[in-house]
């Protein structure tokens, strides 16, 4: 580990002016680039008490052995080459993006002397142009060979195209009217070239004109008593419809925009972009990184600007660069952002975030295309029973244990102001969460932002459970007859509800609930778990009696199952904690209404589905419920019309206000769990 002060220019050296800085390593590799709008302020920065530094600013500055810069006149310069210096040192600390796929396009090779319509995939070539990208390919084939009818431009390889000319017959396209057939000579390398660039100008959304210009021949035709002309035509418009409608319609206006939106947790990122073109998604891209450095969504967002358009070629930035782009939050610098897009494109372009209408509600659909790519990446990596053994290997080495814990459980604290307060364990084995095994406890011996104080209680239930069971049976271990779906069951069928220990335990929090969860253990005399936290802000592993935790690498897959369990009791922790809430605002609200069982009570509330309803429904709408006549309607809506709502609670957990008939979002996990079985509160 290099000592910072080893390297850190001398008081003055570093100018005032915009430029960008290459941080090196001891073998002169780069490691990182950076951009800044004064030079001095932003590389001072990176040489103050390491204890000031984020963990991944303080690993890099640790890990590099000198720094240069460069001066630029701009800030639009710095940009520039801040791209060009991560394109060609590929540093390890800087965010890259990574197509978790490969998109396929529609690319006409324009660069030929007969153009040529076919899917490519890859690099762009100079001379050719592309359209998309797409979702898949057969797309791409669906909507070309409705074209086709309309703009019969050859789709052949080279080599069909090259026999055809030798043998003087085209091929079965040719003879059936999907193309023109330039090979025999059908028509003149001009009169094809003018086909392709009319079929561009259809997919780059220039349809209206064309269209309009079709319907104009079609009636001409019909007048002129050229039936059959004017029927080839009027088939012609009901292709190119039918190709229009391949792709949904999502702006009322003629809208040439892009829309970027990103999804991320605290080791991983997902962007997803919608290319809008004539106000049509043409196509949809999506990138996925490792959070290596630390940046938030804007920085998130001006890292993705650069990979989306930095590497277009200058025949293409005119058009892979649309007059709008749309993103969820601006870049720190927005300004040099909007120049150098406007210079890619050659005109003003618009960065901005969508505030109201279509163009917002296209933004939220973005948002949801780009959670569900995180969680379905975060799946398939949970998924693969390789990651997940390194996995569960590397906990085991960084924990210091004997063997790899095949089952890990993990506890949270959930309450709203003190009040409602629960608890969660969660249970993964062989690094997947085991559903049935999940419990949930309510602590009513007090009621209080006391988390310590809860791990320890819950802590200590559930392994006195554990030994009472396992005194009922006699057993010190489960045999092998028992260990079936639904857990270990009794005697009299009945489940064991904490029959299995767990190899390691862990906590959501740091140094005091860990030490709250090592007490509740010494006081049973249970000293053959393992013991850990995960304190959610550094992503930091705290160990009982350890001054100092333990920093896993932020690509460890050891780290990222140990927060997916986390995040899995938190949410279990939350769902539990709504669900209490609600019943007991149900109570509150209705046990006091005369006349009113238990029975009309639930009914009430399935039909309207919360509170909030409930109070704006009208007497009518009451008498509407099964089991509810018009006297007790009556008496409902007065009860409930006379109380003032109470004031709107808190979730201590998001920090986000909760209205009655509402819930607050659980923060986001590997991928849209199920919801666990109903347990009995131990």
């Amino acid at each position: 580990m290099a000592d910072p002060s080893t390297y850190r220019p001398a008081p003055g050296a570093i100018p005032t002016s915009p430029g960008v800085y290459k941080f090196r390593d001891a073998h002169g590799r780069v490691i990182y680039v950076g951009k800044a709008k004064s030079l001095r302020p932003r590389l001072s920065s990176y040489f103050q008490d390491l204890a000031g530094l984020h963990p991944r600013t303080a690993t890099m500055v640790t890990t590099a052995a000198s720094v240069e810069w460069t001066v630029v006149a701009t800030e639009v310069e710095a940009l520039q080459l801040e791209y060009s210096w991560i394109k060609e040192f590929d540093p390890r600390f800087n965010v890259k993006y990574r197509d978790d796929k490969s998109y396929p396009e529609l690319a006409v090779t324009l660069n030929e002397e007969y153009p040529r319509v076919q899917v490519m995939r890859g690099a762009h070539k100079k001379g050719v142009r592309y359209f998309g990208p797409y979702g898949h390919a057969w797309a791409i084939r669906e909507t070309v060979d409705l074209l086709l009818r309309v703009f019969p431009v050859r789709t052949c390889s080279n080599g069909v195209f090259k026999r055809a000319r030798q043998v003087g017959r085209p091929c079965l396209l040719g003879y059936i009217g999907k193309c023109a057939a330039p090979c025999v000579g059908k028509v003149s390398a001009d009169e094809h070239r003018a086909l392709a660039e009319d079929f561009c100008d259809f997919m780059a959304g220039r349809t209206g004109n064309y269209l309009r210009r079709l319907e104009q021949q079609m009636q001409e035709a019909a007048e002129e008593m050229e039936y059959e002309k004017a029927a080839r035509l009027r088939d012609d418009i009901g292709a190119l419809k039918r190709a229009m409608e391949k792709n949904a319609i999502v702006l009322a206006d003629a809208t040439d925009a892009d829309l970027l939106a990103v999804a991320e947790d605290e080791l991983e990122a997902a962007v997803q972009i919608f290319h809008v073109r004539g106000g049509r998604v043409r196509g949809q891209r999506g990138w996925v990184t490792d959070k290596v450095e630390d940046v938030d969504t804007a920085g998130l967002v001006e890292h993705a600007l650069q990979q989306l358009y930095g590497g277009a070629s200058p025949d293409e930035r005119n058009e892979s660069v649309p007059r709008e782009v749309l993103v969820p939050a601006l870049p720190d610098q927005v300004t040099p952002i909007r120049e150098w897009l406007s210079g890619l494109r050659g005109s003003q372009v618009d960065l901005r975030i969508p505030q109201r209408g279509d163009k917002k509600d296209l933004m939220a659909t973005v948002q949801r295309n780009a959670q569900q790519a995180l969680a379905l990446h975060k799946t398939k990596r949970a998924s693969d029973l390789t990651t997940r053994s390194r996995a569960l290997q590397e906990i085991a080495d960084a924990l210091e244990l004997d063997s790899v814990p095949l089952r890990i459980e993990c506890y949270d604290i959930s309450h709203l102001q003190g009040e409602d307060v629960v608890a969660s364990m969660v249970v993964f084995e062989d690094g997947l969460a085991r559903k049935s095994e999940y419990r949930r406890f309510q602590i009513k011996g007090f009621e209080g932002q006391d988390d310590v104080r809860s791990m320890h209680e819950v802590i200590g239930r559930r392994f006195r459970r554990y030994l009472q069971e396992r005194e009922q049976t006699g057993e010190w271990a489960v045999p092998e007859e028992e260990e079936a779906p639904g857990g270990a069951r009794d005697e009299e069928g009945r489940p064991r509800r904490f029959a299995y220990p767990p190899q390691l335990l862990v906590v959501d929090g740091g140094q005091p609930q860990v030490a709250a969860a090592k007490r509740a253990l010494d006081e049973l005399g249970i000293d053959d778990v393992a013991l850990c936290g995960l304190a959610k802000r550094l992503e930091e592993v705290w160990l009982p009696g350890e001054d100092d935790p333990v920093v896993l690498p932020r690509s460890s897959e050891g780290l990222y199952l140990l927060q997916r369990v986390r995040d899995e009791a938190h949410r279990f922790a939350i769902s539990y904690q709504r669900n209490k809430r609600s019943k007991r605002l149900t109570a509150g609200e209705l046990d006091s209404v005369p006349g009113l069982g238990e029975t009309r009570r639930q009914a009430l509330l399935k039909h309207f589905g919360s509170l909030k309803k409930l109070r704006a429904a009208t007497v009518d709408e009451l008498c509407a419920v099964p089991g509810i006549g018009r006297r007790t309607a009556e008496t409902v809506a007065a009860a409930l019309s006379s109380r003032t709502p109470a004031a709107p609670a808190v979730n201590t957990a998001t920090g986000e206000i909760i209205e009655d008939g509402a819930e607050p979002a659980a923060e986001p996990v590997a991928a849209a769990p199920q919801t666990a079985p109903s347990q009995e509160t131990p």
